[in-house]
């Protein structure tokens, strides 16, 4: 049984449902004509049964008005006995033995029984019962005795031609029940055959897509299941859409791992470059100093090899810094508010660059406290101030706002200098993004290492918050968006403009307005 299992489980599921069909026909044709047989026989022999009755009831009726003796058959000459009715008498008022019988002939007369023929007829009780007999020589027969007036009388017809009526009933039953089974077999194939050719179409566009070259650096479109393939009200449709739906997330997964590898290798070779120019200045004042070169100062020499190893430092910082963040160390957890935090940001920012018009705004109903690491948001918001300073020319005017929202908190950096290039927009916060992409850049020229935007952007999000920018010429704003802490402070004396603004006296230091230029 396990061995027809396994063969059975080994072959097609066009050729399971075929087979599975045509045998489930054969159960159900064979039950239908063994049902009919068997009701036709029952009909059949119901109709012979009464006409023996009928007979021994004249062969009873006969013998009675006969004037022989306990073997007087002559009734069966009378009119209405048909061909092949068997009669006989039998001894005793109970019946049992037979002491005469006979048969009608064809031509309409009559043959005694032989011996051996009238002992298959013994033994019957005169009680009207049926009983079925073979008879040896006349075939099988349906036989009743009764007891009448005189000896007992048994009358029996023959059942050749009930046999003969089930038998050609069964030939032509199954050579119907063939022929039906045939056509209904090839209909199935094909119907089955032509409903699988989606799930045949799908299975080929599955395997077109498991031989495909995934590892390959062009990234060619994956083959997708045709639409009329993918309607969801079919099994077949189903699987297509389930099918397209996993191809676009493995197309959209090694797109990903591609863009994270280009990133790679990029972050791989801007890290290099940017460690190996202060190295190869360090190495290059060493040797000098090696040397001992007449014209070089040591002092200078020195200051050059701290200024250089100070940049390497720090860009090794800000990498490792990314690396916690990325991890997602835990960050100092305090109240900070953002309104003191960003003053102070734009005081230094205003020192460190005396030839931008700096601008300061707060636009709070409450208390801007949020709750984080009070040096990472200054390092944030120091950034964006940074590259506002780094990226605009002099007498670029730079306004920073502090606003709150319901939830949240607000800061805006926002210039009019000439705006980020439309193509860098998208990768602004990612690692090593500069508008000046080449590697041939002198120290301090074309901005910093390319990881300030970043760091922020990853700052903000380890505090649950975003950072976004909208630039266009003459208009560049980056908008950080914080949650605010769980209780506020209470209000401020109200909310300020810029310019004119009023606020805490706490938020400046000397010369610094809220509202004004620092």
């Amino acid at each position: 049984m396990s061995t027809v299992r396994a063969r059975v489980r080994g072959l097609s599921l066009r050729t399971r449902l075929v087979l599975f069909t045509t045998v489930v026909l054969c159960a159900v044709c064979a039950a239908m004509g063994v049902t009919t047989i068997l009701v036709q026989r029952a009909h059949l022999l119901a109709d012979l049964d009464q006409r023996v009755q009928d007979a021994v009831a004249r062969s009873q009726g006969g013998a009675r008005h006969r004037t022989g003796g306990a073997t007087d058959l002559s009734f069966l000459s009378e009119q209405g006995q048909s061909a092949g009715t068997v009669a006989a008498r039998l001894a005793g008022a109970a019946g049992g033995a037979v002491t005469a019988a006979e048969v009608v002939t064809e031509d309409g007369g009559r043959a005694a029984l032989t011996a051996a023929q009238r002992a298959a007829l013994a033994g019957l009780t005169a009680d009207g019962a049926l009983h079925t007999r073979t008879v040896p020589g006349l075939g099988t027969y349906r036989v009743t005795a009764v007891a009448g007036a005189g000896a007992p009388v048994l009358a029996g017809l023959p059942m050749d031609h009930v046999q003969d009526a089930v038998h050609r009933m069964a030939v032509t039953e199954a050579v119907i029940a063939g022929a039906g089974l045939l056509v209904a077999g090839c209909g199935c194939a094909v119907v089955i055959r032509r409903e699988l050719r989606p799930l045949g179409r799908v299975a080929a566009t599955a395997a077109e897509v498991a031989g495909a070259p995934l590892e390959s650096p062009e990234g060619g479109r994956l083959t997708r299941v045709a639409a009329r393939d993918t309607d969801p009200r079919t099994e077949a449709g189903q699987v297509g859409v389930a099918l397209n739906h996993l191809i676009d997330r493995v197309e959209s997964s090694l797109a990903g791992r591609r863009r994270s590898e280009e990133r790679m290798r990029r972050f791989l070779a801007d890290a290099g470059h940017e460690l190996r120019t202060p190295l190869a200045s360090i190495a290059g004042y060493a040797e000098l100093m090696d040397r001992g070169a007449a014209d070089l100062e040591p002092g200078l020499a020195w200051r050059r090899v701290l200024a250089q190893s100070a940049r390497m430092t720090g860009l090794v910082e800000d990498l490792l810094l990314l690396a916690r963040l990325d991890e997602g160390r835990p960050l100092e957890s305090t109240r900070v508010d953002l309104a003191t935090l960003v003053a102070e940001a734009v005081w230094d920012a205003r020192a460190a660059g005396a030839g931008h018009e700096w601008r300061l705004a707060l636009r709070v109903a409450d208390a801007a406290t949020v709750t984080g690491d009070p040096a990472r948001l200054t390092q944030v918001v120091a950034n964006l101030l940074a590259n506002a300073r780094a990226h605009t020319p002099p007498g670029t005017r730079v306004d920073v706002c502090v606003e709150s929202a319901p939830g949240s908190r607000l800061i805006r950096v926002r210039d009019d200098g000439p705006g980020i290039p439309p193509a860098l927009l998208p990768a602004v916060f990612e690692r090593f993004t500069r508008a000046d992409t080449s590697r041939s850049r002198k120290p301090g020229e074309g901005g910093g290492s390319g990881l300030g935007l970043a760091i922020a952007a990853a700052i903000t999000r380890a505090h649950g918050g975003r950072v976004t920018v909208e630039s266009e010429p003459g208009r560049t704003e980056f908008t950080v968006t914080l949650p605010s802490a769980p209780d506020a402070w209470p209000a401020l004396s109200g909310a300020c403009e810029s310019p004119g603004i009023s606020a805490r006296p706490q938020l400046g230091r000397p010369g610094l307005r809220s509202g004004g230029r620092p």
